[in-house]
């Protein structure tokens, strides 16, 4: 195995060289989704990056999820760590706020239109007159402040972090003072989940004076005013590096990454890592819809985060230290998000990281006992239903990557899917063929229908290996859907454990277990009518009497007027009761492709497009959710998406440029053209692939990984 890793890696270096030329990073515009909901943020931070420097303007509240929001004017400081387009907020460790004690009014505010970012770099002045500049490598962050005069103050806040219904974030820390130019030390927080980090700081101007200001109630690590006098450049640096095991990791990979103390050489290293990636796809466009293009490639390649230190140590699900293969163990995998588009597009665009993707997942398992749902900084935050770990297995089997084991992914998966754990009770589920909503807290038909697509997963797993009687079983599972199919109503319907209906019914209101519980999950009754179809869509027809039905109900749920849309619960950007900004629906505009009426279907995609997706800080409506909300743009943007995101196969629906070019592994590519494409000509007809007319909606992916070409007429009509 490790000779064929090693050889993919030759191979794929080829692909780096051959699209290095391009700058693409220029049309990168990491404001984008600041603004709003997309939750996103404006600091550096490096593709798969450990550490994510930014500005922070409160720890508290759905809106500031990742720290900021782009029309705050309170700035608390510039923390290292933070999620992406997340609707829950974790991590914001380790404040450092520089000031200007002369001017301590002005302490926490900033200069707005001062605040500039690009790849790898985020600089903004405070109204003190200390100007802020950040950057970065995978694991250390690096900040370059310049005081108005070289006497100079810092804020050191250990205690700092986003909270999470929680009073005392910081349950323990140890902190050493090395020297007057070192600390270092290790907290123990308890958030979205309970995660120890290790720290060195390490300052390029000795301190001369350290406060330790006093501690509020049930605060249980320091904060410090560090003073120092500066050079006549004015100029402080700092560099703070992290790890998941110890302090000595921490430093190693301090020394390791950034051993100088050379910014801007830094912000260059950021710069071509990330013109590596962005330039792995070309488009044909105009400025404006490339700024959203590429930000949108930016925002997918910031997660999953590599937390293991340079030498492959990590801390594992169980909080032991193990060496992770090929020194990759991921985190923040928000697998209930990703699995539906972004992975499938990682599969793509990065295919070097999905071995160490599926090895983790599998570790993970082994640690806990069944594959992990969400995980940040390594632990398990259980947040979302179903174990859509098993399609992110599935999918990579599938198309080809043998860089993991087989036999122990599919003992994972069938593991998880037997063994029951938080969120998911076998038990009952299959006593009654659903989860009746009277024996569970809420989203009892959510989780049956998102329980039922795994199942298939685990039905396909088992044929690839031979298992038949698995394969049975699972695939029955797999039908439990029709048990919740209510007639009367064309919809799934809540059904207790003596077979009553839920009653009343209103279809129309979404539900979440946070702010509405019910039957559902971040959406409603008609939202989750499309699960199935992503791997029964001949079921989904069968129950509802044919293709015309089908496409009459794909008709309706796009006019029916939504009822008091809640953002809240996942219901913004809206198409009739289309929500394009929660997950759920991603996939159902795709589903026209196997209707009666495909063109109505990539009409709604070019609106979707055009209406959603802006270049502007609330050019995102609904949260990123670590790069899925972006992979839709991406795939959809070159005219396909994956309805089934574990068959490889990607749906057809319209480009939306002239041309597109894929840059693959082993220095092949493949090109996207659609011949007449313009604001008037949006649909597409006669399909090609390699000059020969598509007879099926889709591509496989391994068409696509071959190389060749896909050419569209586009029509008005």
């Amino acid at each position: 195995m490790e000779l064929r890793i090693t050889l993919y890696r030759l191979l794929f270096s080829f692909f780096v060289l051959n699209v290095s030329a391009q700058n693409n990073s220029n049309f990168v515009n990491t404001f984008i989704g600041t603004d709003g909901t997309g939750h996103t943020f404006p600091g550096p931070s490096l593709p798969f990056g450990m550490v994510q420097p930014g500005p922070d303007n409160s720890t508290e509240g759905w809106n500031h999820t990742s720290g900021y929001q782009y029309n705050d004017t309170l700035l608390l400081g510039f923390s290292q760590m933070r999620l992406s387009g997340t609707g829950i907020g974790e991590m914001g460790n380790i404040l450092l706020l520089p000031f200007d004690e002369q001017q301590a009014t002005f302490k926490n505010s900033y200069v707005k239109h001062s605040e500039k970012a690009r790849v790898g770099f985020y600089k903004v002045t405070k109204k003190d007159g200390v100007n802020v500049e950040l950057s970065c490598s995978e694991r250390v962050a690096f900040h370059k402040y310049t005081y108005p005069n070289q006497q100079a103050k810092l804020l050191l806040d250990f205690q700092h972090g986003f909270q999470f219904l929680n009073d005392s974030l910081v349950l323990e820390s140890d902190l050493i003072i090395e020297n007057d130019s070192t600390i270092s030390g290790y907290c123990k927080t308890k958030g979205w989940v309970t995660k120890k980090y290790f720290f060195t700081i390490a300052f390029n101007t000795p301190y001369h004076k350290m406060e330790e200001l006093p501690k509020g109630k049930k605060q249980n690590a320091p904060k410090f005013i560090l003073d120092f006098k500066l050079k006549k450049s004015k100029v402080l640096q700092v560099k703070i590096a992290l790890s998941t095991v110890s302090v000595a990791g921490a430093k190693l990979n301090l020394q390791t990454e950034i051993p100088h103390w050379n910014f801007e050489k830094v912000t260059h290293h950021a710069e071509s890592v990330w013109n590596e990636y962005l330039n792995r796809i070309e488009i044909e466009a105009p400025a404006k819809q490339k700024e959203i293009f590429y930000t949108s490639m930016y925002h997918l390649f910031l997660q999953p985060s590599n937390i293991a230190d340079v030498d492959g140590n990590y801390r594992g699900a169980d909080d032991q230290i193990a060496k992770a293969p090929n020194n990759e163990y991921y985190s923040t995998l928000s697998n209930w998000d990703v699995y539906r588009g972004a992975f499938p597009l990682l599969q793509i665009v990065a295919p070097e990281k999905i071995n160490g993707i599926i090895n983790t997942l599998l570790i993970h398992h082994k640690a806990a006992g069944f594959l992990p749902i969400w995980t940040a900084w390594g632990q398990d935050n259980y947040c979302m239903i179903g174990n859509h770990a098993i399609p992110m297995i599935l999918a990579a089997y599938n198309n080809g990557f043998r860089g993991f084991d087989a036999t122990e992914a599919f003992k994972a998966m069938l593991e998880t899917s037997t063994k029951s754990h938080i969120n998911s009770d076998w038990e009952l589920y299959n006593q009654f063929g659903y989860y009746p909503f009277d024996k569970l807290d809420n989203e009892a038909v959510s989780r049956t229908l998102e329980s039922g697509y795994d199942d298939w997963c685990v039905a396909q797993m088992a044929s690839n290996m031979n298992e038949q009687q698995i394969l049975r079983q699972f695939q029955k599972r797999a039908n439990y859907y029709q048990h919740l199919f209510d007639k009367e109503s064309q919809l799934f319907r809540g059904k207790d454990s003596k077979g009553n209906w839920r009653s009343p019914f209103d279809p129309l209101t979404a539900t979440s277990p946070m702010n509405n519980p019910g039957d559902y999950t971040e959406a409603n009754a008609w939202q989750y009518f499309w699960t199935p179809a992503q791997y029964d869509v001949e079921g989904m027809k069968n129950l509802l009497g044919g293709t015309s039905a089908f496409t009459k109900k794909l008709t309706d749920f796009f006019t029916i007027e939504s009822k008091n849309p809640n953002k809240f619960l996942g219901q913004e950007a809206m198409i009739g009761q289309y929500a394009h900004g929660n997950e759920p629906s991603h996939h159902i505009v795709y589903l026209y492709a196997f209707s009666d009426s495909p063109k109505l279907g990539q009409r709604y995609i070019h609106k979707i497009i055009n209406d959603f997706h802006n270049n502007t800080p609330n050019g995102m409506i609904g949260n990123d959710d670590c790069g899925q909300m972006s992979a839709w743009y991406i795939l959809s943007t070159l005219g396909f998406y994956p309805v089934n995101p574990a068959s490889g196969e990607f749906v057809i629906g319209a480009p939306q440029v002239k041309k597109a070019t894929l840059h693959l592994q082993n220095n092949k590519t493949f090109n996207i053209k659609a011949a007449n494409f313009s604001k008037e000509q949006i649909f597409q007809e006669s399909p090609t692939l390699n000059g020969i007319q598509l007879k099926r909606p889709f591509v496989m992916y391994d068409e696509l990984m071959n190389g060749g070409s896909l050419k569209f007429q586009m029509t008005n009509k």
